[in-house]
Parts: C-alpha cells; structure tokens; sequence
C-alpha cells in the first residue's frame, strides 16, 4: 500500500467513492523496484520558522517554500493513477427553531448555494456513519492557568479515545508546539501519552518543579492546521482547550502587553519585537479557513462573554475571586501580582471573544469549562455534536483554481425555520 503522503494525492477522487460507495478500491501502479519506504517528516512546528511578518501586507508570508509532502525518491507523481476532482465536503448541523438537532435527512434534503450559484449535492454520508473516518487533534493548554482543570480534562479526553470508531484517527499537541502523538488509532498508546502528560504537570518526582505549557496554544494550533491534515482527511477536527492567553503575543493583536514603568517607548517596542510571534490572529483564521476543520473550543475558566444583561459585574468578581487563589496565603500582595491580576481580567473577555470567533468560522462551537467537574460532559457534547451532523459534498460549478475565497449557503428544502451551522466559506485550490 502506498504511504500516506501519496496516498492523499488521491483523495479527491477516493472522497467521493468513500461517501458514494464505501466498498470501492482504489486504483494506483506500482513500477518493479521501487522504494516504498516510509521518509521522514518534517519535525512538528517547523511550517511557523517559514513565517515572516510582513508590515506592508500586516500578514504572515512564506519566506522559504514548503516541503513536498512526498519528499525525495520513492513513486513519483506521474507513477501514480490520478482523477482530478473539486469535491467541497462540510459537515453540518441541522437545527429546528428550538435549538434541537434534526434527525433524518436525507441528500435530497438540502440545496447548496456557493457565491449566489446553486450546486448540486454531489456526496452525502451521516456524521456517525462508520465508513465516514474522522482525523481528531486534540491541542491541550497545560500551562499553569490551566491546571485546576488538567486531570478531569484528560480523564474526559480518555473516555473520547474509548469512543473512538475503527476508522477514526486521532493526535494529541501541545502548547508547547509538541506533536506528543502523531495520528494513530492505537487507543492504548494515545491514552497513555494522556497520562503522561498530567504526570508531567502534576507530579514532583526527583525533586524538581512541575513543568507546565509554554502557553503558545496558537502556535500550535497554526502548526496543525498547517502540517497535519491534507487532502486524505475527509472529516478534519481539532479539539481545542485553552484560555488563549497568547493573543497578546500575536501580530496586531487586540491586546498588546501595557508598558512597564521605568521602560522607554523605544526599548519597549523592541522587546515587544523580539518576542511576537510572526503571525496575527487573523492569519489564524486564514489558516483555519484554509484547512477545512471544524474547531471545537473549550474555555477553562469563568465566562466573561455572551452573558445575560446584568451578569457581567458577578462574572467579573467570580474571576477576580479565582484569581487570587493563586496568590499564596497570607502572602504580601506586590505592586507586579496586582498588576498582573488586573491584566488577566483585562485580557480574559477579548481572548474568549476571538476563541469564540475561530470555532464559529470553522462551523464548531465554543464550550466554557467554568468547574473542572464539567470536562466529562462537555467532551461528551463535542463528541455528540461530531455524529449528529451530516457530511455534504459538492463539486463547485466554478472551476477556476483561483486560490480565492468562496462562501458557501447550505439550506434545508422547506424548512425557513431550520439553522443550518457549519462552514461557511472555504478557499479555492491555487493555480
């Protein structure tokens, strides 16, 4: 069997037989002598040390071209029997005017519109379908902030790998930019790699500190969209869980760190230089747009936005409450802890905000995990949510591969009342 990296070349017309007629074969040669050997990848991450922040464009560009997936030697492209195709495929929830999932659809169902354009269903399979394979990446937060919440987390994330069906794959990263399982349905091995990183957070043995996250949740959200997923994935979903506290180190960020006393505006901008990252959160969303995965956020800590009038004021105190609890007993209360617990609560409602945001582009939704005690049912919905959807496919009447952006409406015939949520644009291949 060819490796994945080929393997996904072929995707667009195996998509379409996997949702049509799941039993089919694909067709691919093979000349005598050739090396099928596995080559190596790319070391996780290394896609962000191509980015380059460009002031001119305010976005990231690639400084250095990307490795062919393919690599060097073994089958080359033109050994390999191709059918170009465009199938578009979202995963969609139907909703009624009370909020419920609508059960039951069928392909005839649903109209597709892309740019003013109707688009004929051209694929169609139910989001719990067995022969529909989902590739799961769950990004965990572990850094400091996060652990009141780490062990019921990974307890939930555990029962989720239980749930797992033999076609689905699934890979855990980090926020310290770490691939810490590659995609794998080893169910064992993924569970183990769970326990060890709350072990790591959470155990003091040899007398050193516990190590938590570096906090760099977007980077290494950036670094799957851009390295695992391609072509071959028909159902791509990230599990993401984090406070985003790394907003205010992202390009054009809406919350860049206040000047410290003392510090002049000048040497101010150039540690502010040095520790940015070469992206904005835009170029997150870009990246999002781009990979065709659904986000599902979930948010450790109190909610701070989308609150009943009134509620703000108590959601603000309960924050602030919990905030202190991280300050030792009894301890002096310096002149940087205040500083930094007024920041915190000043940063928490715009980094929820553009969380919120990222799912809702990518058709997921955003979960808040206010007590650690609800991991187990929120992981529970996320992963309910994933099989009451139904996977549609097109192929877009407009062919140009333009690499532009394409929005998309999906409707349900009939039904005015029904929420279609899903995706709702996508971009183009390039030239």
């Amino acid at each position: 069997m060819l490796e994945r990296a080929t393997r996904s070349k072929l995707l667009r017309s195996a998509l379409c037989l996997l949702l049509l007629a799941p039993s089919a074969a694909r067709a691919q040669t093979q000349t005598p002598g050739q090396s099928l050997e596995p080559r190596p990848k790319p070391a996780f991450g290394s896609s962000l040390e191509r980015l380059k922040w460009d002031a001119g464009q305010k976005r990231a560009v690639e400084v250095a071209p990307a490795p062919a997936k393919d690599g060097g030697g073994g089958v080359e492209e033109d050994e390999v029997v191709r059918v170009e195709t465009s199938l578009v495929v979202c995963d969609v929830l139907v909703l009624d005017a009370k909020g419920k999932a609508v059960a039951g659809l069928k392909r005839e169902d649903f109209l597709i519109i892309e740019d003013g354009r109707p688009q004929e269903v051209g694929a169609f399979a139910l989001g719990d379908s067995a022969n529909v394979a989902r590739s799961i990446v769950l990004v965990i937060d572990y850094s400091g902030s996060m652990r009141p919440f780490l062990e019921n987390s990974i307890e939930a994330a555990k029962t989720l790998v239980d749930k797992l069906s033999p076609r689905d794959r699934m890979a855990v990263v980090t926020d310290d930019v770490e691939l810490l399982a590659d995609f794998t349905r080893d169910k064992r091995l993924l569970k183990e790699k769970l326990e060890w990183l709350l072990r790591k957070a959470t155990s003091n043995e040899s007398g050193y500190p516990t190590r938590f996250g570096r906090s760099r949740q977007y980077s290494a959200l950036m670094a799957t969209l851009r390295e695992l997923f391609d072509e071959e994935d028909t159902r791509p979903i990230v599990i993401f869980q984090t406070d985003g506290d790394e907003l205010g180190a992202l390009h054009d960020s809406p919350l860049p760190p206040p000047v410290p006393p003392g510090v002049s505006p000048e040497a101010y901008r150039a540690a502010l230089e040095r520790s940015q990252r070469a992206f904005s959160i835009a170029d997150v969303f870009r990246e999002a747009e781009r990979s065709r995965a659904t986000i599902y956020t979930v948010i450790p800590g109190v909610r701070l936005i989308g609150l009943k009038p009134g509620e703000e004021q108590a959601k603000t105190k309960e924050l602030r409450r919990e905030l202190e609890k991280y300050r030792a007993p009894g301890s002096t209360y310096l002149p940087a802890r205040d500083l930094w617990l007024e920041e915190t609560i000043r940063r928490t409602a715009p980094q929820q905000t553009a969380l919120y945001g990222l799912s809702k582009l990518t058709g997921g939704w955003t979960n808040f995990l206010e007590e650690p005690s609800q991991a187990a049912g929120i992981y529970a919905s996320i992963f309910s949510d994933i099989g009451r959807r139904y996977v549609v496919g097109f192929y877009p009447t407009n062919r140009e591969r333009d690499g532009k952006r394409r929005h998309v409406q999906i409707e349900v015939r009939g039904h005015p009342e029904y929420t279609v949520w899903g995706r709702k644009s996508y971009y183009a291949p390039g030239p």
